[in-house]
């Protein structure tokens, strides 16, 4: 009589515990409903819950949507999710990362703008390939720029050479 109790209770899951995975997997639907379809092909879908998931994307009526959300919900409940929330947390880390080198590198053009040539030398002693001229005229015209209110090419020509240089892996971290 113990052991056929201590198998109920092994087996048993809080109806609290059973609301949070439902809660994840309902996030997980909104997730893949909002995903861009380029992300959403790289996905570990099966075709049932992929049409699910299209009929979900093309609905634009509200209370539809969400009904259709609940069912995607309800489908992913039914299956081993791990694989594709696996699949979804990489995308997400992954966009994180590029956002966080997209900041890091408009920090250092903001910093190089508004700073004082002790940055420029520290970003020219790590790339000493780096055609310093070029990258002196660059700031000058963004600081002219910036004083006269002008459109900022010159501060869009620094981002993006800046960026070439953070893809080349040669962009030092930030202090």
């Amino acid at each position: 009589m113990n052991e056929s109790s201590t198998e109920n209770d092994i087996l048993e899951i809080s109806k609290s515990q059973r609301k949070r995975e439902a809660h994840e997997l309902l996030d997980l639907a909104k997730k893949l409903i909002a995903m861009p379809e380029t992300r959403l092909k790289r996905l570990p879908l099966d075709q049932d819950l992929r049409a699910e998931v299209d009929f979900a994307r093309s609905i634009r009526a509200h209370g539809a949507r969400k009904r259709q959300l609940m069912t995607v919900g309800k489908m992913l409940r039914k299956r081993d999710t791990e694989p594709l929330m696996d699949a979804v947390n990489n995308i997400d880390q992954k966009n994180r990362q590029v956002n966080l080198r997209f900041h890091q590198v408009e920090a250092w053009r903001d910093r190089l703008i508004e700073g004082s040539d002790q940055e420029l030398t520290k970003l020219l002693e790590q790339n000493p390939s780096t055609h310093a001229q070029t990258l002196r005229q660059l700031i000058r015209n963004a600081k002219k720029e910036l004083k006269l209110g002008k459109p900022p090419t010159a501060s869009r020509k620094l981002f993006k050479l800046l960026r070439e240089l953070d893809e080349q892996h040669r962009l030092p971290p930030q202090p």
